[in-house]
């Protein structure tokens, strides 16, 4: 299964006492592949530099750039079909281009995906994503 992971799910991932350390425990243990672009990473490690700390961030990047269920996406053509926040369409961009099964987002903006049919991009909650894992039994 490939996923492109929001910022806002990262951020609240990666923190081990959080009740969504779930997630990056499940990447972690190969239970997705993770799909991103340049422009997604240096968003990630913006926003948790921001809320974490530089090594945080460096860290949090580089495994993601070194792990084995990853796929590193190139774009060709832009969609721009999230118009509410356009900066949250280099994930729609990336997930189209990588034939991803799900975009995971708590952010409202990525609800416009629900009323497109072409091209049909799938969006799932942070808690919807979990779901699918646990009913596929790939969670441990």
């Amino acid at each position: 299964m490939k996923i492109v992971l929001d910022t806002n799910c990262l951020l609240v991932a990666v923190k081990k006492y959080s009740d969504f350390y779930w997630l990056w425990q499940a990447f972690r243990n190969k239970k997705f592949v993770l799909c991103y672009t340049g422009e997604i990473l240096n968003e990630y490690q913006e926003v948790l530099s921001r809320y974490f700390s530089i090594l945080v961030a460096k860290n949090t990047v580089e495994e993601i750039l070194f792990s084995p269920n990853t796929l590193p996406v190139t774009v060709y053509y832009n969609w721009q079909l999230i118009t509410a926040d356009p900066d949250d369409n280099k994930f729609v961009d990336c997930a189209i281009s990588a034939n991803a099964n799900y975009i995971v987002s708590n952010d409202r903006h990525f609800n416009a995906l629900k009323d497109i049919n072409f091209p049909k991009v799938n969006l799932l909650t942070i808690d919807e994503f979990r779901a699918v894992i646990q009913d596929k039994r790939i969670l441990d």
